[in-house]
C-alpha cells in the first residue's frame, strides 16, 4: 500500500495523475488536495470511495499544508508520494505587469512547492523513503514572451527540485520534475481552434500531449523502481525543445 497526495486535483492533469496512481494497485490511497474548486475531485472520491479522498489545501500557505499533512498522518502514519501539481497563469507583457500578477503567480507556483515538500519532508525523512514529483513547465526551459512571472516561477521549481534532491538523496527520497508542453487540458479551454492548429503545427508531433501521457511519467518518477533517478528534468513536449 503506498499514501499519495496529488495537489491541483480537480484540473484535468490532476485528475488523471489521481487515476493512474489508482490504478497502479488496488491498496493504494489517494489524497487529493482541493481547495475552492472541489467539484471533480469530490465526484473522484465518490467514485472510489475508501481508496480516495480529498483533503482542504491552499498550496500557498504553510499553516494549510500543516493542517493537511496532519490529517493524512493521522489516518495513514506515512506519506509515500507528494505531486506537487497545483499551478495558474496570469500572462502579461512585463512591462505592464502589477506586482500583485507577479506576486500571485510565483506564490501560486514556485512559493506552493517550497510548502508542499517542506510540509511533508519530516514525515518522508522518519521513514527514509519517499517520492517528491514536481509538475512545472516547458515555460521553466523555454521562457515564451507574455510570460514572465509563470516562466520565472516554474524555473524556480526546477532550481528548487535540484537543490533539494542534493539534501534528501542519502535519506531515500527521491525528487523529480516534470516539465510539460501543451496539454489537453483545461488551460487550453480559451483557445480558439484556429489558435490550437497554428500552436500544434509548430510541435513535431504535430499535436497535444493528453493528460494521461503526463500522468504516466509521474507515476514512472514516483514508482520504486525508480529509486535511483533523482534531481532530473523530464520535459514532456512531442519534442518542442
Amino acid at each position: 500500500m503506498r499514501t499519495i497526495l496529488v495537489t491541483g486535483a480537480n484540473g484535468g492533469l490532476g485528475q488523471a495523475v489521481a487515476r493512474i496512481f489508482l490504478d497502479e494497485a488496488p491498496d493504494n490511497f489517494l489524497w487529493l488536495g482541493v481547495h475552492s474548486r472541489r467539484d471533480a475531485a469530490e465526484k473522484l472520491a465518490q467514485e472510489f470511495a475508501g481508496r480516495c479522498a480529498c483533503v482542504t489545501l491552499d498550496v500557498t500557505q504553510a499553516d494549510s499544508w500543516k493542517s493537511a499533512l496532519s490529517e493524512i498522518e493521522s489516518k495513514h502514519h506515512r506519506l509515500d508520494v507528494l505531486v506537487n501539481n497545483a499551478g495558474k497563469h496570469r500572462d502579461g507583457l512585463l512591462a505592464t505587469m502589477t506586482p500583485g500578477a507577479w506576486q500571485e503567480i510565483l506564490s501560486a507556483n514556485l512559493d506552493a512547492v517550497f510548502h508542499g515538500c517542506q510540509a511533508v519532508l519530516p514525515m518522508m525523512i522518519s521513514q527514509r523513503n519517499g517520492r517528491i514529483v514536481n509538475v512545472a513547465s516547458l515555460s521553466a526551459l523555454l521562457a515564451p514572451a507574455g510570460q514572465a512571472n509563470y516562466a520565472a516561477a516554474k524555473a524556480g521549481v526546477v532550481a528548487l527540485t535540484q537543490s533539494l534532491a542534493k539534501e534528501v538523496a542519502r535519506i531515500g527520497i527521491t525528487v523529480n520534475v516534470v516539465c510539460p508542453g501543451y496539454v489537453e487540458t483545461e488551460a487550453l479551454a480559451g483557445i480558439s481552434a484556429e489558435e490550437k492548429k497554428a500552436l500544434a503545427a509548430r510541435i513535431p508531433m504535430r499535436r497535444f500531449a493528453r493528460p494521461e501521457e503526463i500522468a504516466a511519467a509521474i507515476r514512472f518518477l514516483a514508482c520504486p523502481e525508480a529509486s535511483y533517478i533523482t534531481g532530473s528534468t523530464l520535459k514532456i513536449d512531442g519534442g518542442i525543445f
